[in-house]
């Protein structure tokens, strides 16, 4: 299987829930230990807002490979009309080229990668 072919929603829909799980680890191993509260605080993190100020803090530090930028914008320009009434439509596909990239990471079996490149979101 090429993972270059699958479509970016599927990769992203995979990414999601990977990095919404490290953001649920992290915050656990930070101690808190009221769900309410690790609710409020997750969010922080997995909104799309959050996550497209990650995503463009790592290509302006120019953190990403090339073949990592083709997935990112492969997901930024995929054609969609519908986007969360929570952010914009240009937030929103920022948030999931993040999303995309994780997963595609994920299904090329870098574990590393995606721990670098959480490390760089939860240490910000």
């Amino acid at each position: 299987m090429n993972v270059m072919e699958v479509n970016v929603l599927v990769l992203a829909y995979l990414g999601d829930t990977i990095y919404e799980n490290y953001v649920r680890k992290y915050l656990i191993q930070k101690g808190i230990g009221n769900v309410n509260d690790l609710q409020k605080e997750a969010v922080s993190y997995v909104s799309a807002s959050a996550q497209a100020k990650y995503l463009t803090s790592m290509m302006e530090k120019e953190l990403l490979s090339e073949e990592e930028m083709d997935v990112v914008k492969r997901a930024r320009n995929y054609k969609t009309t519908s986007h969360p009434k929570s952010c914009d439509i240009l937030t929103y596909k920022y948030a999931t080229g993040l999303e995309a990239l994780i997963g595609y990471l994920d299904m090329i079996g870098n574990q590393e990668r995606i721990n670098e490149i959480m490390h760089f979101i939860l240490s910000d």
